[in-house]
């Protein structure tokens, strides 16, 4: 029969590993980012997390998989938080700033995700690569379910044109906003990034804007 103290002992101990792994992917993030997946050794990313280069395999199966664990879990943050914005707004409008607000902060606050994704998604093992992208078709479809309330006829195919132009106007933005050399505080950026992005989210088609001239 497992007492009190052993109970609290395996939580304790199921705890630091958890600590442990998220401070490996923080690491894997940041060095990724900065160096790039090949030129990352597990050494490396054992250094930074405060382990040895062999305990990284208590809980990853190799780099690859460090890689795999950071852009899928970060693609499931986006999807169930993107998910409960929208559960949570009474109409589409809310729901598409909630949306914008909840995808700048992300923006904002995770930039070498950002660019670990754009840089080496290719370097993910076939199934990873498989299941990121059906998380982000996954959160690209909450977007257009969104958008296709506020625009009334309009094809799917556009409202993801709309998505995918915002997605990429605000995950670049973090890398390219400097001011004197020093990144644009964040204080700053957020407020124009999202009325800039809702600006193109709600903007009439082109052929819209003809018709009424």
């Amino acid at each position: 029969m497992t007492g009190p103290s052993q109970t609290s002992q395996t939580s304790q101990r199921s705890q630091a590993k958890e600590f442990r792994r998220q401070a490996l992917l923080s690491a894997a993030a940041a060095l990724f980012a900065a160096e790039g997946y090949h030129r990352v050794s597990l050494e490396d990313l054992g250094a930074a997390a405060g382990v040895s280069g062999p305990a990284v395999y208590r809980h990853f199966a190799g780099k690859q998989a460090v890689l795999g664990a950071l852009l899928l879990s970060v693609s499931q943050d986006l999807l169930s938080g993107g998910r409960s914005v929208v559960a949570a707004s009474g109409d589409a409008a809310t729901a598409l700033e909630r949306l914008v607000a909840f995808h700048v902060d992300f923006a904002l606050s995770r930039p070498d995700v950002i660019r670990v994704q754009d840089q080496d998604f290719s370097n993910l093992a076939t199934a990873d690569q498989s299941e990121v992208r059906m998380l982000q078709r996954s959160y690209v479809e909450l977007w257009v379910e969104v958008l296709a309330a506020l625009h009334a006829g309009t094809e799917s195919a556009e409202l993801r044109l709309r998505a995918h132009a915002t997605f990429g106007l605000i995950n670049s933005t973090p890398h390219s906003v400097r001011g004197h050399g020093r990144p644009m505080a964040a204080k700053r950026a957020r407020p124009l990034l999202e009325s800039m992005a809702l600006a193109a989210l709600l903007a009439p088609a082109a052929g819209a804007v003809t018709d009424q001239g």
